[in-house]
């Protein structure tokens, strides 16, 4: 009884940290202290959940040195792991690790899911039908994240579609939902063994089958997406267990990756069903109608220097600034324009990079203050009256199409109008359409520039023709 207590306290301890810790990163100012807090709540969940094997009955007693023991070793090896490679994972490969970490959270709450559904002991039909349900959305997560990361990580180059796609993938869907049930149905019988092997096929299966025809355009909605899954799947399977720690950290990660994926596409102007089912994202998808006009080259010594004597610039960093790991440089670069008296801005899209907040990370990394990084809907207003919008590897993001050519793809996406600031510079290693393959009208406007060459070359060049002037 005293061990119950103890695990119910710990429990309730675990999700209040949860629960500080996500208020505090919704701020940057305050995130990384948040992931500590939370950080030290599921320390306090993990470390009460061993007290549960002295709490077996007695004829599972002799297991317990066994099940410390694995325990043990499997926070070791996760643990170490996790360590080791987060250390070492580069800014460009860190949407990558989300989504892989994405689906170890869901392939957790799965496994946890089949452990139960092995046992033999009595069960509740409510408590089987959630844990099946946890089991199912879990397993989509764990094998959707996996191709999502593929994707990301350049394994897989293309999305794989074929004649009939949707169908079949609507009918291994039913055919998994429906062995479900019926594994519920006949649990403990001699087929529950065979329904629950059937059963995780097929979600395993279908989580691929999901993500395989997705375009690579639309990985960071993909990302969060399964984000939700994955904590919706921890959250359904904590209420299998009576675990309130699982149920109310799994509920805030789903919310908060519900509420996250809605942004995100609204953010596109899409449905999600749309990001889901279209062929957007598709680097073969091109622009509605052909550009006018041609792109205007310029020197980085020459559009350095019409930036120190600017009055004010806005900065609009993108997944090329990640690519060539210059966030360092610009943010030199940034100091050198301040100290002439030019005002500096940051404008970031909801979808910039290739998962939520990447440009947020970039730069927090990069040490550039909080206070001069502004969303889109905080900053959009200032580009008319700003001397120079500075892109870098940005595309889509900036595309005037988006409001003028109601025959694009991105028709109708809020973006940030960089087109509208007096000059605009692009640094862009060459003449492409960038991720999504839609062509960007704002490189053949008259005030705009581009800057190509890799973006760490290119800043390089600019760093060194402001300290010149001043040499």
């Amino acid at each position: 009884m005293l061990i119950q207590h103890i695990l119910g306290v710990s429990g309730l301890a675990a999700a209040g940290l949860f629960i500080f810790g996500l208020k505090r990163m919704s701020s940057p100012v305050t995130a990384l202290s948040g992931i500590v807090v939370a950080g030290i709540g599921m320390v306090v969940a993990v470390a009460a959940s061993f007290l549960t094997v002295f709490d077996l009955p007695a004829e599972v007693g002799p297991y317990r040195t066994v099940n410390v023991i694995l325990a043990l070793l499997a926070l070791c090896a996760g643990g170490g792991w996790a360590f080791l490679r987060g250390r070492k994972v580069e800014m460009t490969a860190m949407p990558q690790m989300v989504a892989l970490y994405n689906g170890m959270g869901g392939g957790a709450a799965a496994a946890v899911a089949a452990v139960e559904l092995s046992t033999r002991g009595v069960h509740a039909a409510l408590i089987l039908a959630v844990t099946a349900a946890g089991a199912l959305i879990g397993s989509i997560s764990l094998t959707g994240s996996v191709i999502a990361w593929a994707k990301l990580d350049g394994r897989i180059r293309n999305p794989w579609r074929f004649t009939g796609q949707r169908i079949v993938n609507g009918v291994l869907f039913l055919a998994t939902v429906l062995v479900g049930v019926a594994m519920v149905a006949f649990f403990g019988t001699a087929n529950s063994p065979l329904l629950a092997a059937l059963f995780f096929l097929g979600a395993l299966a279908f989580g691929i089958m999901m993500t395989l025809p997705i375009g690579g355009a639309d990985m960071p909605v993909v990302i969060s997406l399964y984000n939700a899954f994955t904590g919706l799947a921890v959250g359904l399977e904590g209420y299998a267990l009576q675990n309130p720690a699982l149920m109310i950290a799994g509920m805030v990660v789903g919310s908060a990756g519900t509420l996250l994926t809605v942004l995100m596409a609204k953010a596109m102007n899409r449905s999600l069903a749309n990001v889901l089912f279209s062929n957007f994202g598709d680097v073969a998808v091109g622009s509605g109608s052909e550009a006018h006009g041609e792109m205007k080259s310029t020197e980085p010594n020459d559009a350095g220097i019409a930036m120190r004597y600017a009055s004010s610039v806005i900065i609009i960093p993108g997944y090329g600034l990640a690519v060539a790991q210059a966030q360092q440089k610009l943010y030199e670069f940034v100091k050198l324009l301040q100290a002439a008296g030019v005002g500096v801005k940051f404008a970031i899209h909801p979808v910039a990079g290739r998962m939520p907040g990447h440009m947020n990370v970039l730069l927090a990394e990069a040490g550039v203050p909080y206070d001069i990084i502004f969303d889109m809907e905080d900053i959009n207003a200032e580009f008319a009256n700003t001397d120079v919008a500075l892109v870098i590897g940005a595309n889509d993001v900036v595309n005037p199409a988006a409001r003028t050519d109601k025959s694009s793809p991105i028709y109708g996406m809020p973006i940030l109008d960089a087109d509208q600031a007096h000059q605009v510079y692009v640094v862009k290693r060459g003449q492409g359409k960038g991720y999504s393959g839609v062509e960007n009208l704002l490189f053949f406007n008259e005030n705009c520039s581009m800057v190509y060459g890799d973006a760490q070359a290119v800043l390089t060049q600019m760093v060194q023709a402001v300290k010149d002037l001043g040499a």
